[in-house]
């Protein structure tokens, strides 16, 4: 059997299990990767390359990074901070959202969400407000962020490099054309009506070992350990900020400043590993392997030429744009954006010149649908990391996040043909 529709059967085996969850999502994404090896679609190697993949490293280090932040105390009283000016649920999401979005403009989203989540946990034990109400918006506002900038997400600069190739390119901000309206639309659904949809999932659900269930006296915790925790967390943003300025990779910065709280005992050994969500690290590297086999198999390509050649030879400008953002938007949900921004890149550039069309103008519109990843939670690696800690099922993604997608499809549809006409 041809290794595209072995692919394309895990594909619709994994949809199927995920959105059932009979058993454990981590479960489901390794019998997939497993399974592709098995059927030879994959390697070993490429299967199982996430574990060693900058995502898990990065996750498992802010994993330590962010449980010190908890362990000590200071995530708590950052909370209190912020509770002191937003005492609503309403007021909080606000909060959480802005500032998400507008860090994820110059962070990556995965380490923007992988710095924030302790401090949300933190917000939450101090209101008295479920987590879950405020761990998705955090997530989603990561990835609006993203398309404020042209470091904001991977998508760009692959859509960049495109571009760049031709004799053109994005302004750094150039992004934040469309990208800034959906992340405030995003703020004001969440706010009007999407917190309405928001799962409130009993606190219990957290795993009893894990370092944010545990209840702590922390007025016996050393004042400096507080201050390591937060200057240790704080030092790790910046390095990530100036990534490309001091040489050091996000997940190594993380992981300077996750060795550095272990090796002052700011948080103990076992509770440094115990932080680690094993969950999460699997169903990532799982997920990881699906969109590899994806990629490499050319399932993906069977799908978006499948969904492309419908169009026909002469298809409406404003036809094409939404197919493209309703097709990058689903198969993100699915892969890693990356991996979509990646795969339909090609084949836009292909579809524009074609048409004698702007290319810059396909390519924004790919990147844009490729960010909107609110469905599922393998979309992307925060909505990941949050699954397990928000007590999460797989249908609350998608009752949250997909009007949201269809509210940014909209918007996307109004602002691009403005900000980048087709000719």
């Amino acid at each position: 059997m041809d290794s595209s529709i072995i692919t394309l059967i895990f594909l619709v085996f994994a949809i199927v299990m995920f959105a059932w969850e009979k058993i454990p999502l981590a479960v489901t994404a390794m019998i997939v990767a497993i399974g592709l090896v098995i059927t030879g679609v994959l390697k070993p190697e490429e299967a199982f390359a996430g574990f060693v993949d900058s995502n898990v490293l990065l996750f498992m280090a802010m994993f330590i990074v962010g449980g010190a932040f908890f362990e000590t105390g200071m995530a708590q009283k950052i909370g209190g901070i912020v509770t002191k000016f937003a005492k609503t649920e309403r007021q909080l999401i606000i909060s959480v959202m802005l500032i998400t979005g507008l860090m994820s403009g110059v962070l990556s989203n995965t380490g923007t969400a992988a710095v924030l989540i302790p401090v949300v946990i933190g917000i939450a034990a101090k209101s008295g407000f479920s987590r879950s109400t405020l761990l998705l918006p955090l997530v989603f506002a990561a990835a609006m962020g993203g398309n404020l900038s042209l470091i904001g997400a991977p998508g760009n600069m692959i859509a960049q490099s495109a571009l760049k190739q031709i004799g053109d390119g994005f302004g750094f901000f150039e992004y934040a054309k469309v990208g800034l309206p959906i992340l405030i639309i995003g703020i004001l659904y969440f706010t009007l009506i999407g917190h309405k949809l928001l799962p409130k999932r009993e606190e219990v659900d957290l795993e009893e070992d894990s370092i944010y269930a545990q209840e702590v006296d922390y007025s016996k915790v050393p004042k400096w350990k507080q201050v390591m925790s937060l200057g240790v967390l704080i030092l790790t943003v910046i390095a990530m900020i100036f990534e490309q300025q001091i040489g050091i990779a996000l997940h190594v910065s993380a992981w300077i400043g996750a060795l550095v709280l272990i090796a002052t005992r700011v948080i103990p050994e076992k509770k440094a590993m115990r932080s680690i969500d094993m969950n999460t690290i699997l169903l990532f590297v799982g997920s990881l392997a699906l969109a590899n086999a994806i990629q490499v198999s050319g399932a993906g390509k069977v799908i978006a030429s499948s969904l492309m050649s419908t169009l026909g030879k002469d298809p409406s400008p404003y036809v094409l744009l939404f197919v493209i953002l309703v097709l990058s938007a689903t198969m993100t949900n699915f892969m890693s954006n990356t991996a979509t921004t990646a795969l339909l890149v090609p084949i836009s550039i292909s579809i524009a010149n074609g048409m004698g069309a702007d290319p810059s103008a396909v390519l924004m519109a790919t990147v844009i649908g490729g960010s909107l990843a609110f469905a599922t939670p393998i979309g992307m690696p925060a909505n990941t990391m949050v699954y397990g800690l928000g007590g999460f099922k797989f249908k609350d993604y998608a009752i949250a996040g997909i009007p949201l997608i269809i509210l940014s499809i909209i918007v996307s549809m109004i602002l691009l043909p403005i900000f980048f006409p087709f000719y």
